[in-house]
């Protein structure tokens, strides 16, 4: 308690050990005193849910979008380790289209450089797309951990082979063979 009566301090959300992933603890005998979520309301067997239309969309620039790919890719991988009923959709949809325009951010550097002209001085400013593509890569590392952090937490076997997330460099170069 502060001098003026306010609850500042103390211990913070987060600080500390990091959990050990729910594998971890089942492979010790440690995982009796874990909350155990109630299983899931079985829903209609579907190997992958649809992937909407916007993900799918024509881009401008004529290329495919491969934000459909990444979705589908994320989901099998969530569904090979029994977590896909514990993550979100939404953030499956958010993953896969930040990951589908961080790969055009950066086709579009390949395509016009890390230089562009200022629109009123014509003077050598940075590329826009440079920024874009550090705002979109920020955005999908900030969703793929809260991916991870679900299967780390639900997940009851190792899960330690290659993840969507590993296949980021190799989707880029296939976007960009595909030219």
């Amino acid at each position: 308690m502060a001098k003026d009566g306010t609850a500042r301090g103390g211990p913070r959300i987060g600080q500390g050990r990091p959990k050990k992933p729910l594998a971890e603890k089942v492979m010790e005998g440690k995982a009796i005193g874990e909350l155990v979520l109630p299983d899931p309301v079985e829903l209609e067997a579907v190997d992958v849910p649809p992937v909407k239309e916007y993900m799918q969309a024509a881009q401008k620039n004529g290329n495919d979008l491969c934000a459909a790919e990444v979705f589908t890719n994320t989901y099998k991988w969530l569904a090979q380790r029994g977590c896909e009923k514990y993550v979100n959709t939404q953030l499956i949809e958010q993953y896969a289209m930040a990951v589908s325009r961080w790969i055009q951010c950066e086709e579009a550097i390949s395509e016009y450089g890390f230089l562009a002209k200022h629109p009123t001085t014509q003077a050598a400013i940075a590329s826009p797309y440079v920024a874009m593509s550090r705002e979109y890569m920020k955005q999908v590392t900030s969703v793929w951990y809260q991916i991870n952090q679900v299967v780390r937490e639900h997940c009851s076997v190792e899960y330690g082979d290659s993840s969507p997330q590993d296949d980021l460099m190799e989707r880029l170069l296939q976007a960009r063979g595909s030219r």
